[in-house]
């Protein structure tokens, strides 16, 4: 597959080009390797549909491989070195993402179309997720406690705890901010001392392999970390029901998490989800509205709409809602859609036609109304899967744009009146989810009140999606199981062993 130049909008750095130049095969137990059926896929930009690169297509013969390696190396050297010497791996891979943030940022925009503001801003955020889990492990520790009356009846005794890594652990990650994805579930899984067989999405491979190769070079053991590109029914699906496997961590959406969960239960694997949302924005007639016009269109519109912690659901006071809309619109159309490469954009393609097609269902009907669409509405013509930042004015909570994950960049905004927060929480929390949210407020009772009432596991206020190494993030109902991020996200990858001697 031959690329140039003029393939791209910018200039390409020599890494880059280094990287597209080269293969992108699978890595099992140290080794780079095509899959075993010779099976190959080929990914796109999605900004001009220019074919990429073709990538290795693994399947259950290549992930039965990874989590054969992966077992291996749990029990082989990983296991015997010791909390200083991993940390000590995860700051080199630290310093090596540092290294290669630009060739990281371009690969995720013109493999995921991201813009390249925040594909930078990512990149550098995934090597400070490995400096800052390197500093966990560095601090597992178990504690001593009281030991049972009965056994000290007979005499002294010593109880304590152990925390041990869970095993072999099969990650499945989506193709929304790939690298991210993988970096956030590795990172901790590694300072736990798990092993790992993570499975990119299908749609964004180029970013998972040079990750592999990062790993090789900062001296991790063989086996240690394999990656298997290749699709959900497959591999994915291969990866889940494997015997060898002791936990999954998926993100991606609620009707896969939920078939996941199903096909653990055989095994009782441990299993932790982080899954679709549908964010409640609250605006109150006090609000800054000149950090709540840009604030709360970025809520919906930040990575196109294709997050799961997007504010989607806007309840704004009857009292500022004309102007909330009138400001929120003027912004929306000032966004510049275009390739992410171009330093100005601010709204990059979708991943595919399949999406997009998908996304603007949901525009066409809400077109029809009682609803108006007050911004975007459209799918700019030419090359590349856009849609222009969209906002749905006069909404109901029984409309489709209201109750589903879009997953795009259209916004849901509802009226309501009033002081009463009960009654607003309870439009809030009329939702399936429960990932993210956020209340716009300069009154700081109404604020701590309000977070307290919504219904997710993540709540900002005036601001949103406020998410960082340290912060625990999940979600309450339909949004998943467990958290990601902090000290939690090291608790998902550790068991804890209870040891009782009598002396």
């Amino acid at each position: 597959m031959t690329l140039t130049a003029a393939d791209f909008p910018v200039e390409l750095s020599p890494g880059t080009w280094d990287v597209l130049r080269g293969d992108f095969p699978l890595l099992i137990d140290g080794k780079f390797v095509s899959s075993a059926s010779g099976a190959a896929g080929v990914t796109h930009d999605p900004a001009t549909g220019a074919a990429l690169a073709d990538f290795a297509l693994g399947d259950a013969v290549d992930v039965d491989l990874a989590v054969r390696a992966a077992h291996k190396a749990f029990g082989g050297p990983w296991s015997k070195l010791s909390h200083f010497e991993r940390a000590r791996l995860l700051r080199k891979l630290a310093d090596l993402f540092e290294a290669n943030t630009q060739v990281l940022a371009e690969l995720e925009v013109i493999d995921n179309g991201m813009p390249m503001w925040l594909a930078g801003l990512t990149a550098r955020n995934n090597a400070e997720l490995f400096h800052y889990y390197a500093g966990w492990a560095e601090r597992i520790e178990g504690t001593t406690t009281t030991p049972p009356a009965h056994v000290l009846a007979a005499g002294e005794a010593l109880t304590y705890t152990l925390r041990e890594p869970v095993g072999v652990v099969g990650q499945i990650v989506p193709w929304n901010v790939p690298l991210s994805m993988a970096c956030l579930k590795l990172a901790p899984a590694l300072a736990a001392g798990c092993t790992v067989v993570l499975k990119p999405a299908e749609e964004t491979p180029l970013s998972a392999v040079v990750l592999g190769r990062l790993i090789m070079e900062a001296g991790f053991p063989e086996g240690v970390v394999n990656i298997v590109n290749g699709d959900g029914a497959t591999a994915g699906a291969a990866l889940v029901k494997h015997p060898l496997v002791s936990k999954i961590s998926f993100t991606g959406s609620t009707e896969v998490g939920k078939l996941i969960v199903r096909e653990c239960a055989d095994d009782l694997k441990k299993v932790s989800l982080e899954l679709g949302g549908k964010s409640p924005v609250i605006v109150f007639p006090d609000a800054d509205m000149a950090k709540a016009v840009p604030g709360v269109a970025m809520a919906t519109f930040f990575l196109q709409g294709q997050n799961c912690m997007a504010g989607t659901r806007i309840f704004v006071h009857a009292d500022i809602y004309d102007e909330l809309l009138e400001g929120m619109a003027a912004f929306a159309g000032s966004m510049k859609i275009g390739h992410g490469l171009h330093a100005d954009t601010m709204i990059g393609p979708l991943i595919s036609a399949k999406q997009k097609a998908r996304v603007m269902s949901f525009v066409e009907e809400a077109k029809a109304g009682p609803a108006r669409v007050v911004a975007g509405g459209k799918a700019p013509e030419g090359p590349g899967h856009f849609v222009e930042p969209t906002i749905v004015a006069d909404t109901t909570p029984d409309m489709r744009v209201v109750r589903e994950e879009i997953f795009g960049p259209v916004m849901a905004v509802q009226r309501f009146e009033g002081d009463d927060l009960d009654a607003i929480a309870a439009m809030a929390n009329d939702s399936d989810f429960g990932l993210s949210g956020s209340v716009w407020t300069q009154d700081l009772s109404t604020a701590h009140k309000m977070a307290a009432r919504v219904r997710s596991g993540h709540v900002s206020v005036n601001t949103h999606g406020a998410v960082g190494a340290n912060i625990p993030f999940g979600g309450f109902k339909q949004s998943g199981w467990g958290r990601e991020f902090g000290r939690e996200g090291l608790d998902l990858y550790l068991e804890t062993k209870a040891v009782t001697v009598a002396l």
